[in-house]
Formats: structure tokens, C-alpha cells, sequence
């Protein structure tokens, strides 16, 4: 067998490997989409029905209340939520994480890997385990069941990320071109943001994005933090499809290809600045 031979007989062995696995992983997410557009007794039925029979947005209008049946689970209050506390959190995390990951990438200052080292030990402990701590000092300062409450937790959360993230960007960035800017006469913030913000803006991207999806879809802090519609968010709010003795598993389908929508439309239009700044940390100069 050639060398050439080979070497072909693995690329094609490596892309049918990979051409399965990814089948593995879309076909859950396939069936749940597949599921909000058909009936529950045909989600239901054995053997499973692979190929829809009868497609109708009839679970998409009894969220949203519109029609004769309707049910009671306020989906739009649950949007709202999810949207202010996910932009919130992902916008304050972002100017955190710009100035931390700048300051790490260009300044020098006592205990500054300890700090560096602090931040990324604590981006390490599992939200769960801080559910019970976060949840005893926030009924103590009275936000629990308050959007505010679930924001300060998902910028705790974000920023060691946001900051690790945005600092390799900086390290990239050349500060000959900073300093060549200064000389010419721009300001310290002048050069920041003419220069090496424009040049760092796909690593920003990238970690918003990350950030967004982060607080978008987290469930485990948000199901102890919240109780009532004024803070519930959408993976929270699936829950409210089970009862004791049924599940509403096409009501439950239904919303959560309204929490992944959102997201797939913030990634295909910021995927551009994605895939360079996830690409762009690896190239060296």
C-alpha cells in the first residue's frame, strides 16, 4: 500500500468518523424541532414516528396564547426575561472583560498571574455548587426571584471567561502599534480605540457571543433563583410543561426551538467575527 494511499484512506476514515458523529449529535436536536411542528399523540405513538405525519403550528399558537386553545404558561414574560437578563449580563461581563484582559495583556503590576490564576481557578467550580451559598446571601440581601440577582451571578460567571479569552487577543496585538499611535500624538484611550479595539474586535465578539449563550441557556442557577414570572427564564419556564402525571412534550419542543432560535440567529450573524476570533488567538506573529 503507497504512502499516498494511505494517507487518503485516513482523511476519508477521520471525515466519515466525524460525518457520524456529527448525525449522533443533530439528531436529538432534529427530533426536538421535528416535535413542535406535530401533535402529541404522534410524539407519543410506539412504535416512534421518525417521518412527521401531520405538521401544524398549532403548539407554537397555544403557547402564545392565540386561538381557542391556549395555555397557561406566560411564554412572552419568560422571553423577556431570558433577553434582558442574557444582554445585561453579557454587555457588563464584556467591558469587565475588555478592561481585565487588556490590563493582564499590557500591563505590569504586583501579584498580577496570582490574580490571573484566581480568576481562572474560580471559572473552574461548577455553578451548582454555588447554587446553595448564592442562594442563602441573596434571600440575606433580598434579590432572590429578581432579575438583578440573576445578572450579578452570570457576570461572576462570564468575566473570568470573558477576561481569559480577551487577553490572549490583546497578547496578540503588537504594542508597537499603540506606542506608534501614541507618538503620533493619540492619548493612551485614543490609541485603545482606534488601533487595537479594531484589531481585537473578532476575540470580542467571540466572547460575547460565548457569554450570551452562556446566560441564555443556564438552567441550574436560574431554577433556584427564581420563582415567579418577574424573573423566570425560558429553560426555567420549561418546566412548567410537567405536571404530576402527564408531560406536555409538544408544548415543551415547541419552546425550546424558541430559546434555540435566538441563538442560532446571533451566531450566523456574528459567525464572520467567530470563527476569526477563535481562529485568531493560534496564529503567531
Amino acid at each position: 500500500m503507497t504512502r499516498a494511499l494511505k494517507k487518503r484512506l485516513k482523511a476519508t476514515a477521520l471525515w466519515l468518523t466525524t460525518f457520524v458523529l456529527m448525525i449522533v449529535m443533530c439528531v436529538p436536536g432534529l427530533w426536538v424541532v421535528l416535535s413542535a411542528f406535530r401533535p402529541n399523540r404522534e410524539i407519543l405513538a410506539k412504535p416512534p414516528v421518525w417521518v412527521p405525519q401531520d405538521l401544524t403550528l398549532r403548539n407554537f399558537t397555544k403557547i402564545f396564547g392565540i386561538g381557542e386553545e391556549t395555555v397557561a404558561i406566560p411564554v412572552l414574560s419568560y422571553f423577556w426575561n431570558s433577553l434582558v437578563i442574557a444582554t445585561t449580563s453579557t454587555v457588563i461581563a464584556l467591558i469587565i472583560g475588555m478592561a481585565g484582559g487588556y490590563a493582564f495583556a499590557r500591563f505590569r503590576f504586583r501579584f498580577k498571574n496570582a490574580w490571573f490564576l484566581g480568576l481562572m481557578l474560580f471559572r473552574t467550580v461548577p455553578g451548582i455548587a454555588l447554587s446553595l451559598p448564592v442562594f442563602m446571601l441573596w434571600s440575606r440581601l433580598g434579590i432572590i426571584d429578581t432579575q438583578m440577582g440573576l445578572i450579578i451571578v452570570y457576570v461572576s460567571l462570564n468575566v473570568p471567561f470573558t477576561v481569559w479569552l480577551i487577553d490572549g487577543f490583546f497578547r496578540q496585538i503588537p504594542m508597537s502599534l499603540s506606542e506608534a499611535a501614541q507618538v503620533d500624538g493619540c492619548t493612551r484611550w485614543q490609541a485603545f480605540w482606534k488601533i487595537e479595539f479594531p484589531l481585537a474586535k473578532s476575540g470580542i465578539a467571540a466572547a460575547g457571543v460565548f457569554a450570551f449563550l452562556t446566560s441564555w441557556n443556564e438552567f441550574a442557577l436560574a431554577s433556584q433563583l427564581t420563582r415567579s414570572t418577574d424573573s423566570k427564564t425560558l429553560p426555567v419556564g420549561l418546566m412548567d410543561f410537567t405536571s404530576q402525571f402527564t408531560i406536555d412534550w409538544a408544548g415543551m419542543c415547541a419552546m425550546a426551538v424558541i430559546i434555540i432560535v435566538p441563538a442560532l440567529i446571533l451566531t450566523f450573524l456574528v459567525q464572520k467575527h467567530l470563527i476569526a476570533g477563535l481562529t485568531f488567538g493560534g496564529v503567531k506573529g
